[in-house]
């Protein structure tokens, strides 16, 4: 779906690995607009609290396999997509895909 250009997100479990890759600091689970919970967090400065860190590209790899689908990232964010596009019933990272660059 996302290479016929009709799934527009990716969506990945709120998990430690992927906190560990998409945010500042990772110590908790964020809200919708990327901040952290715990507003007494000690493991970073204020200005870094949780919010997310910036991609310019989305890169997909088949397996491991040399294909490769590229896509400019419009952002992250934490929510309920869409299941028609498998987004579980629970909150997930939604990682937003722009042009299709690869």
């Amino acid at each position: 779906m996302i290479e016929r250009g009709e799934k527009r997100e990716e969506y990945r479990t709120i998990s430690p690995y992927w906190m560990e890759r998409l945010l500042k600091c990772s110590r908790l689970p964020p809200t919708a607009d990327g901040r952290c919970i715990n507003e007494r967090c000690q493991g970073c400065p204020p200005a870094n609290r949780s919010r997310f860190k910036e991609f310019d590209t989305v890169c997909f790899s088949y397996g491991y396999t040399l294909r490769r689908m590229a896509f400019e990232c419009k952002g992250i964010t934490v929510g309920h997509g869409r299941s028609e596009w498998g987004a579980p019933e629970h909150e997930t990272f939604i990682i937003r895909l722009g042009k299709r660059t690869l």
